[in-house]
């Protein structure tokens, strides 16, 4: 029986068939690679050659995948994938140190934060990096071990999860601002004063509107107030007196307990959703992963 390393085509030559095909052409994936066109269409043609089937329609400055090479090409670029995915794993591992956690700029700044010498002091062997970004990243493309994401497990089949905090949203002022207007004794007051929205580009939030509802009550101008789309921003503005704003718990909790924001009215709404710590099913969590992984759960 013939071995492996004489059936199958070369590691080599099925990199450079790849960037070839992806590319729709030599000299690019050439350019990608280092390598010249020429010798991008000589590793092809002996790739040819070796399976004894026609890869590519080769045409004036210009090559396209035949049927063969469609399929072959499919099943490659699905094999590297997985090889790339499982050595970036391995390097990790040996490599030990960093972990990466996928994040809103708001959980970073007012969750981990107040909480990082907590988290040097419990783990003091563990780079944490904490990656944020408008919008929910896509974990998984991304090789990022763990991220942080609100809504419920359902949404997420392809994710394993942890509950990390209930949400809670309730209005939340500086101390300035309290100081000169004054706390309202109604949520029927609480319309009259100056509110701050939320304008969240990418991710589903609360609005205004939606918190008075759930009170039973009604904000007949939902257009009026200061607009901004980052709660860290919005946060920061109503630090400095410039309005109320809906405060998420989880987020607001520490900066409550300093007295640098104070509740406003007794009512607070609870949606029924909640926010998760998040990695994939699709690899296993490294050591240094799963350790920050479940000081994040013991938080909650």
């Amino acid at each position: 029986m013939r071995s492996l390393r004489h059936l199958l085509p070369s590691a080599g030559s099925l990199i450079v068939f790849e960037a070839a095909g992806r590319l729709s052409s030599f000299t690019a994936a050439g350019r990608e690679l280092g390598m010249t066109q020429a010798a991008v269409s000589y590793a092809v043609r002996g790739l040819e050659e070796q399976l004894g089937a026609k890869l590519f329609q080769r045409r004036h400055r210009q090559v396209s995948l035949t049927e063969a090479g469609e399929r072959f090409h499919a099943d490659v670029s699905l094999g590297l994938s997985h090889i790339r995915k499982s050595a970036e794993d391995l390097r990790l591992q040996a490599t030990g140190g960093h972990v990466t956690l996928a994040a809103s700029t708001a959980f970073g700044s007012f969750w981990m934060m107040p909480r990082l010498q907590q988290f040097r002091d419990e783990l003091p062997g563990i780079d944490l990096r904490i990656q944020t970004a408008d919008r929910d990243l896509d974990i998984i493309a991304e090789g990022i071990p763990l991220g942080v994401r609100g809504g419920e497990p359902k949404e997420w089949p392809e994710y394993h999860s942890l509950p990390l905090a209930d949400e809670e949203i309730f209005p939340v002022a500086g101390a300035s601002y309290v100081a000169k207007f004054g706390l309202p004794r109604t949520v029927a007051e609480l319309a009259t004063h100056r509110l701050i929205h939320l304008e969240e580009p990418y991710r589903e939030a609360a609005s205004w509107d939606e918190w008075f509802q759930s009170a039973g009550a009604s904000l007949s101008d939902a257009g009026r107030g200061l607009r901004i789309n980052d709660y860290a921003l919005v946060i920061q503005a109503v630090m400095e007196g410039q309005g109320i704003a809906l405060g998420w718990r989880h987020l607001v909790e520490r900066l409550l307990a300093s007295g640098l924001l104070v509740p406003v009215t007794d009512h607070v709404m609870k949606t029924g959703t909640s926010f998760h710590i998040i990695w994939p099913k699709n690899r296993e969590l490294s050591d240094n992963a799963r350790k920050v992984r479940d000081w994040l759960a013991a938080q909650a």
